[in-house]
This record gives structure tokens, C-alpha cells and sequence, in this order.
């Protein structure tokens, strides 16, 4: 094996790099899924990071995947968790107040990973 494909072998997929991110955001604190691809160099790669999200449940260590929500709060992945309002308790147990399915106060609580994290 030469040493280009050895590196790419070696280098965390995608769905990791989502699961990296996701792990860093702080409790009470929410972002988006293009926020998220954008941070990792595939801002049209949104859809790639809700489909990671989609089973975080079975990955060690825990994705607190409840903290990333669609562009305008919404808690577009709520059907991914074991009971459809499950979401919504997570992230009320950590301060976030969501009323019609919709993190309020939103840009309090958003944390943007380009201005928390460099790469």
C-alpha cells in the first residue's frame, strides 16, 4: 500500500468527523447540520450530516445528536429518537426552550463550530 491510500485508510470518515463535532457542542447550545458541513469543507454536504445523525444512538461514545437541529431550529431529526418527543426533552433538560417543535431564542443558543473549533 503506498502512503496516499495508507493515510486515507487512517483518516476518520465523514460520519466520524460529523460525530466529532457533534460531541463538542456545549450542553444548552444547539447548531445546524449545514454548520456543521460547512466546519468540515462540504458546505452542500447537510443532508450527509443528518443521515450520520440518523443512527448517533448506537454509537460509543455517546452523539448527543438532539443539539443539532435544521437552519431554522427546527427540530427536523426528532423522528430518529425513540419516541417523537424525545428530542424536545433532551434538550429542555439542558435549558433550551422548544415550543412548536422550534428551538426559541435560537441564535442565543446557537453555537457555530467555524468560530468555536479551528481545524
Amino acid at each position: 500500500m503506498n502512503s496516499a491510500s495508507r493515510n486515507k485508510a487512517d483518516s476518520p470518515s465523514f460520519f466520524e468527523l460529523v460525530y466529532q463535532v457533534v460531541r463538542l457542542i456545549p450542553k444548552g447550545r444547539v447548531t445546524t447540520y449545514g454548520a456543521i458541513a460547512a466546519y468540515l469543507g462540504s458546505k452542500q454536504s447537510s443532508r450527509a450530516v443528518g443521515y450520520a445523525l440518523n443512527g448517533a444512538h448506537f454509537i460509543k461514545p455517546k452523539v448527543p445528536a438532539q443539539r443539532v437541529v435544521n437552519r431554522n431550529g427546527m427540530l427536523s431529526g426528532k423522528a430518529h429518537f425513540e419516541t417523537p418527543t424525545r428530542m424536545q426533552e433532551l434538550l429542555e433538560k439542558e435549558g433550551v426552550v422548544v415550543k412548536d417543535e422550534t428551538i426559541q431564542n435560537f441564535s442565543k443558543h446557537f453555537w457555530d463550530p467555524a468560530k468555536e473549533l479551528s481545524l
